[in-house]
């Protein structure tokens, strides 16, 4: 069965470069990618998008981040797909995530942590609905 899940390249990412090197790891991993948008996510975005995190104390510094640059947000399709992208993802710290993953690779700290990745299949359909329109996902398999 294929699945969907949602992924959000940070700012920190984005500002390096490494879009396309993120993106090429994600395609390599045999997802298909069905939504994907370069965007800037407004203050009520942010706080609506990490309402979990609301009473922590990193999520003001969480917020300033998100919205301190562009992201790109993607929807992706795989069997597995919530699980799979977090083991490409890697741990929340990059310090303790295994090598050859997108924050061992890309991220500069826990929060400038360089992607999100879904953490389950309910949470991936909320995600993306905050960002995708049914009319922007591709359902047709447009590989010819």
């Amino acid at each position: 069965m294929i699945d969907r899940t949602f992924t959000i390249i940070k700012p920190n990412a984005v500002a390096d470069g490494n879009t396309g090197k993120i993106l090429d790891m994600i395609i390599a991993a045999g997802f298909r990618v069905i939504g994907l948008k370069l965007t800037c996510m407004d203050r009520n975005q942010a706080q609506k998008f990490y309402a979990i995190h609301r009473d922590r104390p990193f999520f003001g510094e969480l917020v300033d981040f998100m919205t301190s640059g562009p992201v790109v947000v993607g929807l992706l399709e795989k069997e597995h797909a919530v699980a799979d992208l977090r083991r490409l993802v890697g741990a929340t710290d990059p310090a303790k995530a295994e090598p050859g993953t997108i924050r061992n690779l890309f991220a500069r700290s826990v929060t400038k942590n360089a992607i999100h990745a879904s953490d389950s299949d309910e949470n991936a359909r909320c995600e993306w609905s905050q960002f995708f329109t049914e009319e922007e996902i591709i359902t047709a398999d447009y590989r010819g």
